[in-house]
């Protein structure tokens, strides 16, 4: 490793042509901290983990040393590549990408799903220098016959991976790991890994997680200067932290249609993102703010891709105007200079606000803020417990979901294509070793074989017709997506794509002409082509009706159960409150907190209507005590994240003998096996261990055991 002379600047060490092109091109008259700090471990060749808040410049902090490095080194070819969780952030980086290349007579291109096929033969043929693209495409390039391997990828000496935290807390960052390591594999030599993220409660714990299979033997640091990393400790910690900056009011509303109100009064002739966390609602209030004539655009992931970019192009032009999306523009998607964000009801984690809030206070003379708008008591009292979450500096860790057995057996079937055959005993190489791809998955290799999705000749592997018939289609490419898509009906006016619509809202029974709402308009449907699963419409005033596929919302964490909790207790956020939200959470606090808290621990409370413990535990541990119990948890009862429903003829006799026995005897949380067809690739799982895996990812034994062990507080009464 190189090091720096004494009190020389690291700057210097970038090739002279990217610094002329920094002072004069670009007018910076210098570099942000981050980008300082990372020349040195980037040119050196270190792994590094690059953390500042949003718009932090982290996309420069890792381009300019990689840009100086490839002309030090003299690397040819696509030597870089860049990857991202959207296509859409990725839309949105290669000019500025390319811009900078181009200093050096380098150039950077685009790769992935809305790629046309005459720009992926001209990047095969002629190869970038910077690629930037997804893991799914990259994996496709992996595949493909079309594609020559050693020649296209055979000469990547980095890696950067964009918003690294959205990978690693999904099965997405499984699959990176894998594909990565075959990559490596590929090339013959260690590939530099460089992840960009937003502050995250654990940024050590993630870079060794994106080193891969040997971490030991990367050189590798986090690179934060500025950053005071946040505490992870249990959400009732004492512990003292800065006060993060930002202007954060908290208002109840009481409803969208009130919410609506609010925006379209408030800071008008500014430029506003509004954040909500599920499509219906964004459609809802997109409809009810344009009904009040404030200009606004929408984007959300059931949105086609020109509809989103129209909206997302015209937003970054606009002055006084609103945005309201999903989380698809939590992530560094650019549309422009924002005044104000909005968050109405509360996002499910701190990260994913940190994301948000991080979208403002980027001019001079301006600071972060965000206004939360809740329309529910519930969503209010969740708002507040995030609120003081973030207020005392804590954030979530990044944790990758457990046990991802489902995505071995699709490696091993990408890798058998990718190869066309397979040895029977070498096949662990592949991934260097890195687990779970590793001999662990031995027995998984051998029910892949035993049910015909793979062959075995002659000590040889080849893809069986099993994986044939199920992921067969399209040239395989249903083995790329680590996740299930629900099936959507394409919206079209005349020729133009509005997006995607639950198939429900075309079948189910409804009086007069069926309308839906999409893109913040209403639409008559004029013909449904059943076989082709598209729907043509055309615009009508009003009367329609949004909705897609299951809940949107997740159960919460441990930690924002337990700050919910101590909110109901009398703790406020750190925060702005509204008279309506001081008044609100006075009267949850009269009306919920004496039959559902308790200050000393959990409460158990039977009363005429039922038996409910109230352990302000979060989903997954709920889950967990509730499986654990067995016969005395009600069985028709989902679980909640604040209670459990125990049986009603339920005796205290047999409440106290099972919680004594709790911390000994949690078990797997129990899973509905029409669950699993929502596991990609379960299809080549054992069942057991495909219901095993999903048990797994819903469990949570350390905070059902922080519950269990808890004194509880018994109210008898019925």
């Amino acid at each position: 490793m190189q090091e720096q002379p004494s009190g020389t600047d690291p700057v210097d060490r970038l090739d002279p042509v990217v610094l002329h092109h920094i002072v004069n091109t670009l007018g910076w008259p210098d570099l942000r901290p981050l980008q300082k700090a990372a020349v040195g471990p980037l040119m050196d060749g270190e792994d590094a983990i690059l953390l500042a808040p949003t718009a932090g410049g982290k996309t420069e902090a890792a381009t300019f040393p990689l840009l100086s490095a490839m002309r030090e080194n003299r690397w040819t070819g696509t030597s870089v590549l860049y990857l991202a969780p959207l296509k859409a952030l990725l839309n949105n980086l290669v000019h500025r990408v390319d811009s900078y290349a181009q200093w050096l007579g380098r150039r950077a291109a685009l790769w992935h799903g809305d790629t046309p096929e005459s720009v992926r033969r001209r990047i095969r043929t002629d190869s970038p220098d910077f690629l930037l693209t997804t893991p799914e495409s990259l994996e496709a390039m992996l595949i493909s016959v079309k594609t020559d391997h050693a020649h296209m990828l055979g000469g990547v000496r980095a890696v950067v991976v964009d918003e690294v935290h959205a990978f690693a807390g999904d099965d997405r960052g499984w699959h990176l790991l894998a594909v990565l390591e075959r990559l490596e594999r590929l090339t013959g030599h260690r590939i530099q890994r460089v992840g960009l993220s937003a502050t995250v409660g654990n940024p050590d714990t993630l870079l060794t997680w994106l080193q891969g299979a040997s971490p030991a033997d990367r050189p590798g640091r986090v690179v934060a200067p500025g950053v005071t990393l946040p505490a992870t400790t249990d959400a009732a910690s004492t512990t003292e932290l800065p006060r993060p900056a930002g202007e954060v009011e908290l208002d109840y509303v009481g409803s969208l249609a009130n919410a609506a109100k609010v925006i379209s009064a408030l800071h008008q002739s500014e430029k506003r993102l509004v954040f909500c966390d599920s499509r219906k609602q964004v459609e809802e209030l997109g409809a009810a703010l344009r009904a009040r004539d404030v200009t606004v655009f929408l984007s959300h992931a059931s949105l086609s891709t020109d509809e989103r970019a129209r909206s997302e192009q015209a937003f970054a032009e606009a002055r006084d105007c609103v945005i309201v999306s999903t989380s698809t523009l939590e992530l560094g998607i650019d549309v422009g200079d924002l005044d104000r964000v909005i968050q109405i009801d509360s996002p499910g984690s701190v990260a994913s606000f940190l994301q948000r809030i991080g979208r403002t206070g980027r001019r001079a003379g301006t600071s972060r803020n965000c206004l939360f708008l809740a329309t529910r008591p519930d969503m209010l009292l969740q708002a507040a417990g995030l609120l003081s979450l973030w207020a005392r500096g804590w954030v979530e860790p990044v944790t990758p979901p457990p046990s991802p057995r489902h995505l071995v057996a699709q490696q091993l079937l990408a890798v058998t294509l990718q190869e066309h055959r397979m040895g029977d005993r070498l096949w662990p190489e592949q991934w260097n070793g890195l687990a779970p791809f590793d001999r662990s998955a031995a027995p998984l290799l051998s029910h892949l074989v035993s049910e015909g999705f793979l062959d075995s000749d002659g000590g040889m592997l080849f893809i069986g017709p099993e994986a044939e018939k199920h992921f067969g289609r399209r040239h395989f490419m249903e083995l790329t997506a680590s996740f299930t898509a629900p099936p959507e009906f394409t919206v079209l006016a005349g020729r133009t794509e509005i997006g995607t619509t639950d198939p429900s809202v075309l079948t189910e029974e409804r009086q007069g002409p069926r309308r839906l709402l999409l893109a913040g308009r209403s639409w008559q449907v004029t013909f449904i082509d059943w076989a082709r699963r598209r729907a043509f419409v055309e615009p009508v005033e009003d009367g329609g009706v949004a909705k897609w596929q299951g809940s949107e919302a997740r159960g919460l964490s441990y930690a924002l159960t337990r700050a919910m909790r101590e909110v109901l207790l009398g703790s406020d956020p750190d925060v702005k409150l509204t008279r309506r939200a001081t008044a609100t959470l006075a009267e949850l606090r009269m009306d919920r907190a004496p039959h559902e808290v308790h200050p000393a621990g959990t409460l158990l409370v039977r009363d005429a209507d039922a038996a409910r413990w109230w352990t302000w535990a979060g989903y997954r541990a709920n889950a967990t005590l509730a499986s654990s119990l067995g016969n005395l948890a009600d069985p028709v009862q989902r679980p909640t994240d604040t209670h459990i429903r125990l049986r009603q003829d339920l005796s205290l006799a047999d409440w106290k003998a099972a919680r004594a026995e709790l911390p000994d005897s949690l078990t797997l949380p129990t899973v509905d096996p029409r669950a699993v067809r929502g596991l990609k690739f379960s299809v080549a799982l054992p069942p057991r261990i495909a219901t095993a895996t999903l048990a797994e990812r819903l469990a949570d034994f350390e905070g059902a055991l922080a519950a269990a062990r808890e004194p509880v507080r018994v109210e008898w009464g019925g």
